[in-house]
């Protein structure tokens, strides 16, 4: 019995260090509207919320939750999506490595090699089109950009392998709408 001790101490912390070496996994929410409280939106907002309706989806590769929080003055509403892998499909894409396929070529906005064709195509096509380049945000989740539009913009932010994205109305500069959606993405983030 004693010829086998060694081995079998060997094989236990080989596995103990197996179970440390796994990425957390973000727990699965159900319901977007959890993420963010109506007290929460009200107090960014300064609109109480009337109504905050909850939806899912499944593309197959993605399972995504939205929230709309209406508010009494209904330009201040605010929008919630998060996307997580859909557990349930064989098609099923991590939300990181999508996430990095989309947002990697906005990094610095330049491509990073003289070969990075790709990258350069889909910043001259933006810039024909006249769209804003995502912007890269710090100080929220694991990376996060802004993504600003005609009317507003929103934020994608990305936490243990689900990214949320946050939209919010009101006659704010874009300044103003990032710290808006930064301070609700730090409560949504606190709760995955």
């Amino acid at each position: 019995m004693n010829k086998f001790y060694p081995f079998l101490l060997a094989l236990v912390i080989a596995f103990a260090g197996c179970q440390k070496s796994k990425p957390k996994a973000a727990k699965v929410i159900t319901d977007a509207c959890s993420l963010i409280t109506n007290d929460e939106v009200q107090k960014v907002q300064e609109s109480p919320v009337k109504d905050a309706k909850s939806s899912e989806a499944s593309d197959g590769r993605f399972r995504i939750g939205q929230c709309f929080y209406t508010t009494e003055t209904f330009n201040k509403s605010v929008s919630l999506a998060i996307t997580q892998r859909d557990t349930a499909s064989e098609k099923a894409v991590d939300p990181e490595t999508f996430w990095h396929e989309t947002f990697a070529k906005y990094v610095g906005h330049a491509p990073e090699k003289e070969g990075d064709e790709e990258k350069k195509k889909s910043l001259r096509e933006n810039d024909e089109e006249g769209r804003q380049l995502p912007k890269k945000i710090e100080g929220i989740g694991e990376d996060a950009f802004w993504s600003a539009n005609r009317v507003g913009g929103a934020l994608y932010v990305l936490k243990n392998n689900v990214f949320i994205r946050i939209s919010i109305g009101g006659p704010e500069t874009e300044e103003v709408r990032i710290e808006k959606t930064k301070a609700l993405a730090a409560k949504a983030l606190s709760r995955l």
